[in-house]
C-alpha cells in the first residue's frame, strides 16, 4: 500500500483536504440490576410498590435478555405491568407482559402514572 494510507486520520486526500475521524468516548456498560442509578428505587417510585401488593405500568428503558426461566426478557420502550413480591431482592420486580411473567431488574424500568 502507498504510505499515504498508513495513518487515515491525517493522510492527505485529493484536493488537499484531510480526513479527521472523531472519536467518541465509551461510557461504562449498560446498568446491571445491582449497579443501578443512584436512588432509583426510592426516587423512581419503586418504594411505593414494596409491601403493598399493588401493580403499576412501567416503561422499559433498555433491552434486557433474561438470564434464566424465572426472568422476563425486555425490549426498550415497551410497557409492562410490574409488582413487588414479598421476599424478592429489592433490585428486582415481577413483570408481566400478556401471559408472560418473570423477574425484571428495576434499573431497566421507569414507572408510569
Amino acid at each position: 500500500f502507498p504510505s499515504s494510507f498508513s495513518n487515515n486520520n491525517q493522510s492527505p486526500v485529493s484536493g488537499g483536504a484531510s480526513i479527521s475521524v472523531p472519536t467518541i468516548p465509551v461510557s461504562g456498560p449498560m446498568p446491571s440490576p445491582s449497579a443501578g442509578r443512584a436512588g432509583s428505587a426510592s426516587a423512581g417510585g419503586f418504594s411505593e410498590l414494596r409491601g403493598t401488593g399493588s401493580s403499576r405500568k412501567a416503561r422499559v428503558l433498555y433491552d434486557y435478555d433474561a438470564a434464566g426461566s424465572s426472568e422476563l426478557s425486555l425490549l426498550a420502550d415497551e410497557v409492562i405491568v410490574v409488582s413487588s413480591v414479598p421476599g424478592m431482592d429489592s433490585d428486582w420486580l415481577m413483570g408481566e407482559r400478556g401471559n408472560q411473567r418473570g423477574k425484571v431488574p428495576i434499573t431497566y424500568l421507569e414507572l408510569l402514572n
